[in-house]
């Protein structure tokens, strides 16, 4: 089998989706709840004046706060990993007895016989040394590696799609209902979340739609009832 088709057949897997995937579901998932709490209090609160301003900057401020974050907390992971990356190479260069032995006791330890793992710790030094260490012994693999801008951006664009899914329950309420279309929008969004995140993650549909719905309306209805709570004391 070759290089080419073993890298096909690996597509089928879904772990070369973690580069963005967590961005994303977390940006839609926060971009529903925080967008529906903030108009959930907001009309709970009888404050009215310049709601569907006060949506749209919500929106806006959390899209970027959501980016910026996602980029420094993934930069972050990738700064880890090259810098391992660069450790490694100065221990390939220092020590490649040490380095050919940590790696033949890596392959014992995972059931080979001593033999073998000398032979297969060979090939794979002989073959690319700083990648098998890479892989085999710190776990870095090019398809889950850490990728910042993508899952900024990702993280960005799906939290303006979650925010805009209640925004648009707020600015054209059903039946003049204000607060039911936020919460009937909402709902109906943080329910696609979970359909597409169990759709791309290969996670179980009911329990991990279950999962982001309960979640995003505690989240709501705590909000709200602060809301509430602001309107009944007069605040």
């Amino acid at each position: 089998m070759g290089i080419e088709e073993v890298y096909q057949r690996n597509l089928h897997h879904k772990v070369h989706k973690a580069g963005w995937l967590r961005a994303a579901v977390l940006g839609a998932n926060d971009g529903l709840v925080s967008i529906a709490s903030l108009l959930i209090g907001v009309a709970a609160a009888k404050a009215q004046n310049h709601f569907a301003a006060i949506g749209l900057a919500g929106i806006a401020a959390g899209a970027m706060s959501m980016a910026v974050g996602e980029y420094i907390s993934v930069r972050s992971q990738s700064d880890i990993e090259e810098s391992d990356r660069i450790m490694e190479m100065e221990h390939l260069l220092a020590d490649p007895e040490g380095e050919l032995e940590e790696l033949t006791q890596i392959y014992r330890e995972r059931g080979l016989t001593d033999s073998l793992a000398a032979e297969v710790a060979k090939a794979l030094t002989e073959h690319n040394a700083l990648e098998t260490h890479l892989r085999d012994e710190l776990g870095q693999f090019e398809h889950t590696k850490a990728r910042p801008v993508q899952a900024g951006v990702a993280s960005a664009i799906s939290f303006t799609i979650g925010g805009v899914i209640p925004f648009i329950g707020a600015v054209v309420p059903i039946a003049g209902h204000k607060s039911a279309s936020i919460l009937f929008f909402g709902a109906l969004g943080l329910i696609g979340t979970g359909v597409i995140s169990a759709r791309l993650s290969g996670s179980p549909l009911g329990r991990t739609t279950a999962r982001v719905l309960i979640g995003g309306a505690i989240g709501t209805a705590i909000t709200a009832g602060i809301g509430a709570l602001v309107h009944a004391s007069g605040a």
